[in-house]
């Protein structure tokens, strides 16, 4: 049985999302304002996969990816992070597997290559590279609130999310 993927993509700075998904709390309470809606989206989304079945694939590092982590894991969903280095500590704890790369940057375009469809949330150049590694290779991608403009780009994380349901129900 192959499983689906769902590859997750986002901002890895802690410090812009102010908190950690690790702390014991659903959501950190020092998560506040837009960067809130952004760490919510991204726990929403592990979960909806999980739910139907999809592995969440990440960077496996803190922020967004974390969150996503977290979302999947605590409805019953299977996580991976493809990590930049070679040390397995370096990925957040919400990580079932861990593939150590030592890659840095380039492992973006393992992450990327990995999921059905790629959802990316806020982020950087690092999203954004990521992004257009998804848009080279045709991915099925989908954003909330991208550092890029394209056609699956959402500010409105209901739409968003009624985009993504449909995604996931298409495959």
């Amino acid at each position: 049985m192959i499983v689906r993927t769902i590859c997750v993509i986002g901002a890895a700075d802690t410090d812009a999302l102010a908190g950690s998904a690790s702390a014991t709390q659903k959501e950190s309470p020092s998560v506040c304002g837009s960067d809130s809606v952004l760490a919510e989206a991204a726990y929403k989304v592990g979960a909806l996969a999980a739910e139907r079945g999809f592995a969440v694939l990440t960077g496996g590092r803190t922020g967004i990816m974390e969150y996503a982590s977290k979302g999947a894991r605590e409805n019953g969903g299977i996580t991976v992070g493809v990590i930049p280095g070679y040390k397995r500590e370096e990925a957040n704890p919400f990580c079932d597997i861990v593939i150590p790369t030592g890659l840095g940057h380039a492992r973006n375009a393992l992450v990327v290559s990995s999921g059905d469809i790629v959802v990316s949330i806020g982020g950087g150049m690092g999203t954004l590279s990521e992004i257009a590694i998804a848009l080279k290779m045709d991915k099925n991608l989908i954003s909330l609130h991208s550092p890029y403009a394209h056609s699956a780009n959402f500010t409105d994380p209901s739409g968003f999310f009624n985009h993504f349901i449909h995604q996931m129900e298409s495959l």
